[in-house]
C-alpha cells in the first residue's frame, strides 16, 4: 500500500478517488510542526536561554527550536503507523513554499524507511493527480529554507517589537512585519484625509437634444482658458496649482449661465470620432481575486479565500463523482497552460463563434511566479456556472462564476468602441466659451460579452460643424444650469484597495493578504464603517511610536526588499543566515539592525500621544490612550482639561474645534444638571465613549456603580435640562400590560438605539421620542409584527444530513468565527477548524458538546439572578476557589477541547 499525504480530509476524498485501489490518502492536518506558541510549548532543555521565549538561537545561526503542534500529535502518531504499514510514502502537499514546508516537516517528523516521492499539482483532476503520480520529484529544499527563513524573521521581528508596546502603548498588543506596514498605510490615508483641505468650484451644464437623442455639454473653456477640475488644486491648501486654467467661482458661473442663455443660439464648431479597442484583463491570481471578489460580490478577502479553498479541493458532483473546480488559488501567475489555451478556445469558439476568441498568454511580473505555475481558472472550462449550479452553495457559483467569466473573458477578442466627442462655442461679452460632449458606443462586444467589467454606452447624435443650437434650433437647448463642486478627501482603503496597494508596494505574498487584512482588524488597528478601514486611535498610537522610533523596520521599500531577499533565497541568490543576521544584529544591507535599534531606542521611547493642534489660547490638544479608551487632554490636563473621545469620531472628523467641544461638554458634566427630587442625589448629563448619557449619583469606589441611561447618538448636551434627564432616568417606562397575556411591556433605550419589549420579545422603536409617546395598542401592533431580518447569515458549508432527523448540518460566518447550528443548538468551531474539513461525527460531538452546556449555561444565570438579590457574602479565599473550580471542570468543555485538539486544521 502507498501512502499518499496532503494537508485536509477535503483534498484526500477527492484525490483518494483518483487513486483508487493500492493507495490510502490522509491530512496531516496543516502544519504539524512549528515553533512554540506559548510558554507552555517551549521544551525543557532551552529554557533559560536569553532567546527561548523566540526559540530561535540568534548565538547560533538562528537555528529555529520547533516543537509538534499539541492539535497535531494525534495525527502523527496515526501517521506514523501508516508509514510502517506502506511500502513508499507520496507527499501531496500544496506546490507553495508552504506546501513545501509541510512536506519538509513530515519527513524530518516521520522518519520514513521507506522510499519517499513529492508530487505537486496545480489542479485537483483525475488527469493532473496522474501525472504528478507519473513524475514525482524531490522536496525543494530552496523553497523550504525560504519559507522557515520568512518563519523566522516574522518571530524575531513580533517577538522583539511587541514587548515595546506592551511597556510603551498597552499590553497585549502585537507588531508584524506585514500587519504594521499595513496599518501605517491606513493611518497614514487617515493623516492625508486630515490635512485636506476642500476647494470649490464651478462648471456649467446644458441639456441638449438632437434626432431624439438627449445628451449633455459642460463648459471646458472660457476666454481661451481650461475651466479649473478638481486635480487642479492643492489637497494640503486647497488653492489652485495648476496654470492657464480659469478657477470659475459662484458669482461668476451664475452671471455666465444668464450670459449663454441670452448668446444663444451657439453653433458646433468641432466634431470628432475616433475608433478604440479596449482589451481584456488578465486571468485572476490572488490578489485581482479578492479585489474583484469583494467590489462585485461584496466578499473579504477571508471569505473570498475560504470559498476558493473549498471549490479547489472538490466537489461532489453526483454519481460519486468529485473533483475540484477550479486551480490553485495561492498564485502570483497570470499564465495559462497549453491546456487551459486550447479548451479556452474551443469553448469561446462553440459557445460565441470564432469572431470571439483570441488566444492570448499574459506576462507574470511577480519574479517568485513560477512557484505556482498557473493563474487562478476553472479544471474545464467547458463547463460553465449553470452546469455546477445544483452542487454548490451561492457563494461558491458566484465565485465560479467570476472565476469562469474572467478566464473566458482574458481569451477574446478585444471590445471595438466609437467614441465620440462634440464642441459647441459661443460668444458672451465678446469672450468664447466652449462646451464639450462625449459620448462611447460598443461596436463589437468582444469579451465584453462575458466580463464583469461595467461598460454602458452614452450615444451622440450626429451633428456636423457649423449647426445652430438654441431653444428654437434643430440641437435643442433644453436646460442651463451651473453646479458647484467639491475636491474629495483621499478615499479610505477598503479591504480590496489594501491588498492592491499591498500587491503594488511588493509587500506580502499571496498567502499572506488575506490573514493580513484579517490580523489588523482583530487587534483592534484598525475598525470597518460601512466598507472603509478606519485607523483606530490605538492603531494611530502605535504606527506614530514604530514610525519615529523603527522607522526603517515600518518603511514600505524597505519591506518589500525583505520579501525581495526572501524570494532570492528561495532562488538560492542569497544566504539565508547573513539576511537573518542582517536583519537583527545590523552590518548588512538592512540597515541598523532590530535589536540595537530596540537597545538604543527604549529609553528615548515616550507614551505616545497623537497631535490634535492648539485652542485659542494656545494650549495643545492631543489624544491619550487611557486602560481600555483613549481620551483627549489639553495642556497638562485635570479638570475641565480631558474628556473621551466617542468611538463613532474618527481622527480626520477631529477638527481643533470639535475637540475644545468634546472638552467642554465634559467639564459641563462635571457640574450637576440639579438634584434628584425623591433621593436628593446629583443629576449629571456626561459624553461617553458610546454617546451621550444621564447619571443618578456620583461613581464611588466599592460601592454599586450609579444608574446611567443613554440619550441616544446625536443628542446634544447643551440642550439635557434637569426635567429631561429625570425623564429618561425613569427608563424603562412601563406601557402597559399586554391584554392577551397580561405581561409588562416596556419601553427603553439601550446601546443600540430605542426599543420595546414583553416577555422577551423585542422589537426596535425608530426614534427616541417614541419611547415616550408610545401608546398600549401601537405596541401591542408592533409586537405581533415579525421581526425584521438582522444580519444576513452566510453558509459556509454544510457538512451534511443528521443521520436520525435527515436535518442538515450547516455551518454559517457568526460574529465571533464559525459555528455549526442544528434545532436551535449553536456549536462554535474551535479556533483555527476548517469549516470545509468538519465531519459529520465531528460536527455531532460538537452540538452535543453545546446542549450540554445549555442547561448549566441557564442554571449558572437563575444563580446569579438569586445571588445578585442576595445578602453579599464573604468571599473564599482564592486557593479554595480554584481547587473547587479544577475539581467541577465539565465534561462538555473537556469534550470540545479534546475535538480542538484532534480535528484543528492550522490556516495556511
Amino acid at each position: 500500500m502507498k501512502l499518499v499525504i496532503v494537508e485536509s480530509p477535503a483534498k484526500a476524498k477527492t484525490i483518494g478517488k483518483f487513486l483508487g485501489k493500492g493507495y490510502e490518502v490522509v491530512a496531516s492536518y496543516g502544519h504539524v510542526r512549528d515553533l512554540p506558541s506559548s510558554a507552555e510549548e517551549i521544551p525543557e532543555s532551552i529554557k533559560g536561554k536569553p532567546w527561548a521565549r523566540m526559540a530561535v538561537d540568534v548565538e547560533n545561526d538562528f537555528t529555529p527550536v520547533y516543537v509538534v503542534q499539541a492539535d497535531s500529535k494525534k495525527h502523527i502518531a496515526e501517521l506514523k503507523k501508516l508509514v510502517k504499514a506502506s511500502e513508499e510514502v507520496v507527499l501531496a502537499t500544496d506546490e507553495d513554499r508552504e506546501g513545501e514546508a509541510i512536506s519538509w516537516h513530515l519527513l524530518e517528523i516521520l522518519q520514513p524507511k521507506v522510499p519517499v516521492k513529492r508530487i505537486a499539482f496545480h489542479e485537483i483532476t483525475k488527469t493532473a493527480i496522474e501525472e504528478a503520480i507519473a513524475s514525482p520529484r524531490e522536496v525543494n529544499y530552496s523553497l523550504v529554507r525560504a519559507q522557515e527563513s520568512r518563519r523566522i524573521l516574522d518571530r524575531l521581528y513580533g517577538y522583539s517589537l511587541s514587548p515595546v508596546l506592551w511597556k510603551k502603548v498597552r499590553t497585549k498588543l502585537s507588531a508584524g512585519r506585514v500587519q504594521s506596514v499595513a496599518v501605517r498605510l491606513v493611518v497614514e490615508r487617515e493623516e492625508e484625509r486630515r490635512a485636506f483641505h476642500t476647494a470649490t468650484f464651478w462648471d456649467i451644464e446644458a441639456q441638449l437634444e438632437a434626432d431624439g437623442i438627449g445628451f449633455k455639454a459642460v463648459l471646458s473653456q472660457w476666454d481661451g482658458k481650461r475651466i479649473a477640475g478638481s486635480k487642479d488644486f492643492d489637497e494640503k491648501t486647497g488653492k489652485l496649482i495648476a496654470d492657464k486654467v480659469h478657477w470659475l467661482k459662484e458669482a461668476e458661473a451664475k452671471s455666465l449661465a444668464s450670459g449663454l442663455e441670452t448668446a444663444a443660439p451657439w453653433q458646433v464648431i468641432g466634431v470628432e470620432q475616433k475608433a478604440s479597442k479596449r482589451k481584456p484583463p488578465a486571468p485572476f491570481i490572488t490578489s485581482s481575486l479578492q479585489q474583484a471578489a469583494s467590489s462585485l460580490l461584496g466578499m473579504s478577502p477571508k471569505q473570498t479565500m475560504q470559498v476558493a479553498q473549498r471549490l479547489y479541493e472538490g466537489v461532489d458532483l453526483g454519481g460519486g463523482e468529485r473533483e475540484g473546480l477550479i486551480t490553485y488559488m495561492r498564485t502570483d501567475s497570470v499564465i495559462l497552460s497549453e491546456r487551459a489555451l486550447a479548451e479556452a478556445a474551443q469553448a469561446i469558439k462553440s459557445m460565441y463563434g470564432d469572431r470571439y476568441h483570441e488566444r492570448r498568454q499574459y506576462s507574470t511580473k511577480s519574479k517568485m511566479a513560477q512557484e505556482a505555475h498557473e493563474a487562478i481558472r476553472p479544471t474545464h472550462l467547458s463547463r460553465p456556472p449553470r452546469e455546477v449550479a445544483a452542487y454548490v452553495s451561492k457563494d461558491e457559483l458566484r465565485l465560479y462564476a467570476l472565476i469562469w467569466n474572467r478566464t473566458m473573458a482574458s481569451q477574446m477578442a478585444d471590445a471595438e468602441l466609437m467614441q465620440t466627442s462634440l464642441e459647441i462655442g459661443a460668444k458672451v461679452q465678446g469672450k468664447e466659451a466652449v462646451l464639450r460632449a462625449t459620448g462611447t458606443v460598443v461596436t463589437f462586444d468582444g469579451f465584453l460579452k462575458v466580463s464583469d467589467a461595467e461598460q454602458s454606452d452614452v450615444q451622440l447624435p450626429h451633428l456636423n460643424q457649423g449647426q445652430k443650437v438654441g431653444r428654437n434650433e434643430a440641437v435643442k437647448l433644453h436646460g442651463l444650469e451651473a453646479l458647484g463642486h467639491e475636491t474629495k478627501p483621499p478615499a479610505r482603503f477598503n479591504e480590496a484597495s489594501l491588498v492592491r496597494r499591498l500587491e503594488e508596494e511588493g509587500i506580502g505574498r499571496p498567502s499572506t493578504y488575506a490573514p493580513t487584512i484579517s490580523i489588523i482588524q482583530q487587534r483592534g488597528y484598525v475598525d470597518k464603517r460601512g466598507k472603509a478601514l478606519v485607523p483606530t486611535y490605538l492603531g494611530i498610537a502605535v504606527t506614530l511610536l514604530l514610525r519615529k522610533h523603527f522607522s526603517e523596520f515600518v518603511d514600505v521599500k524597505f519591506t518589500a526588499r525583505m520579501e525581495n531577499a526572501l524570494d532570492d533565497i528561495a532562488e538560492e541568490h542569497q544566504d539565508w543566515k547573513q539576511f537573518l543576521s542582517s536583519f537583527y544584529f545590523g552590518n548588512g544591507d538592512f540597515g541598523h539592525g532590530l535589536q540595537p535599534q530596540i537597545d538604543s531606542q527604549m529609553e528615548q521611547i515616550d507614551f505616545p500621544s497623537i497631535p490634535v493642534g492648539d485652542d485659542e489660547a494656545g494650549l495643545s490638544i492631543v489624544v491619550r490612550l487611557g486602560r481600555t479608551q483613549a481620551f483627549l487632554q489639553r495642556g497638562e490636563g485635570g479638570t475641565g482639561h480631558t474628556a473621551t473621545v466617542p468611538e463613532d469620531i474618527a481622527y480626520d472628523e477631529l477638527t481643533v474645534e470639535k475637540a475644545v467641544s468634546l472638552l467642554e461638554a465634559r467639564a459641563k458634566g462635571n457640574e450637576p444638571l440639579g438634584q434628584d427630587p425623591e433621593t436628593g442625589l446629583n443629576v449629571y448629563a456626561i459624553l461617553g465613549p458610546f454617546g451621550p448619557y444621564v447619571q443618578l449619583g456620583e461613581v464611588t469606589e466599592g460601592e454599586k456603580k450609579p444608574k446611567r441611561v443613554s440619550l441616544g447618538r446625536g443628542f446634544p448636551l447643551e440642550d439635557v435640562t434637569l426635567d429631561i434627564a429625570m425623564q429618561y432616568l425613569g427608563l424603562p417606562r412601563k406601557v402597559g400590560d399586554h391584554p392577551e397575556t397580561g405581561k409588562s411591556i416596556r419601553t427603553a433605550i439601550g446601546r443600540f438605539g430605542p426599543y420595546v419589549v414583553c416577555d422577551g420579545e423585542f422589537r426596535s422603536l425608530p426614534t427616541t421620542e417614541t419611547v415616550f409617546s408610545m401608546t398600549l395598542d401601537e405596541a401591542v401592533a408592533l409586537l405581533a409584527q415579525p421581526k425584521r431580518a438582522g444580519r444576513q447569515k452566510v453558509l459556509l458549508h454544510t457538512v451534511g444530513e443528521h443521520p436520525e432527523s435527515k436535518a442538515a448540518l450547516e455551518i454559517y460566518e457568526g460574529r465571533y468565527g464559525p459555528y455549526i447550528t442544528l434545532d436551535g443548538v449553536n456549536a462554535s468551531l474551535p479556533k483555527g477548524v476548517d469549516p470545509a474539513t468538519v465531519t459529520v461525527a465531528q460536527a455531532l460531538e460538537l452540538l452535543a458538546a453545546a446542549a450540554e452546556r445549555k442547561p448549566a449555561a441557564k442554571k449558572r444565570a437563575v444563580k446569579k439572578k438569586a445571588a445578585a438579590k442576595a445578602p453579599a457574602k464573604k468571599a473564599p479565599a482564592k486557593k479554595a476557589v480554584a481547587k473547587k473550580a479544577a475539581a467541577k471542570k465539565p465534561a462538555a468543555k473537556k469534550a470540545a477541547v479534546k475535538l480542538a485538539a484532534d480535528k484543528k486544521a492550522p490556516a495556511k
